[in-house]
């Protein structure tokens, strides 16, 4: 199984751009994982200037499939007094499959402080706790610890402990971005099995810095509008401390 990291130190400098290859264990179905290309193009961004501040948010396009080969360019676009704004187009041999728009800014001083919501009753596993490798069904989840809250949950609705299996050697951004992306559909729960799905559009904003502890994140994911064969869900990221890292809207392509 080919980590993250291997494919992040396998990307080589080409033209403008980086060449990289998608393996096998990161597609779902005939694209590459999205939190794997988009995790690509992140670290792309992170090169296009020097000293670029925190990433704060993130603009992703899931235009069309991405597997074998594929070519990274990314562009900055404005950077300002606060923030810098960096385009990233990934391509494969079926064309654009992936542009991404990354918001970099770093903290100012503001009269503003509001931290609301409440963190979900679903304890950090422990040592002992049972854990499960994804499905071989779906490649790219193998490469994941994962539980599941069973219970308590609504029709269309997901509640995850993750965290990747071979997570040594990467950029917390990086790695974060190929964690926020594992939960599948929320309204897929409604299909009752596997269907044919397709995310359009991502969005996410990072409320504090991508930390946590030994891997593990708790993600969460759930709509309330799945209709026409589209879906859109609100998700969110806590840290393995009950910390909210970020949040997240994202539109989904089901056919079923």
């Amino acid at each position: 199984m080919t980590s993250l990291a291997e494919i992040v130190d396998g990307l080589r400098p080409e033209g403008d751009g980086w060449r990289g290859l998608v393996p096998p264990t990161w597609q779902q179905g005939r694209t590459a994982y999205g939190g794997l290309s988009s995790a690509l193009a992140l670290h792309a961004a992170m090169r296009v200037e020097p000293e670029l501040p925190p990433l704060r948010s993130a603009q992703v396009s899931f235009v069309g499939p991405l597997s074998g080969e594929i070519t990274i360019r990314a562009t900055k676009l404005r950077r300002g007094r606060n923030a810098a704004f960096v385009q990233a187009d990934v391509t494969g041999e079926a064309g654009l499959g992936l542009r991404a728009t990354f918001v970099f800014m770093a903290p100012i001083e503001s009269k503003l402080s509001l931290e609301q919501g409440s963190t979900p009753a679903f304890p950090l596993p422990g040592p002992d706790a049972t854990t499960y490798f994804g499905m071989s069904s779906v490649p790219f989840t193998r490469n994941f610890e994962l539980v599941d809250q069973r219970d308590g949950l609504g029709a269309a609705e997901w509640l995850r402990w993750v965290r990747l299996r071979e997570r040594d050697g990467l950029d917390p951004a990086v790695a974060f971005m190929a964690i926020a992306d594992c939960l599948p559909p929320a309204a897929i729960k409604l299909v009752g099995g596997l269907a044919p799905l397709s995310s359009m559009t991502w969005l996410v904003n990072l409320l504090r810095p991508p930390e946590t502890r030994d891997g593990w994140w708790l993600l969460h994911a759930t709509t309330d509008h799945a209709r026409d064969g589209a879906s859109s869900q609100r998700m969110a990221i806590w840290n393995a401390d009950g910390r909210p890292v970020a949040e997240q809207m994202q539109s989904v392509a089901i056919f079923a």
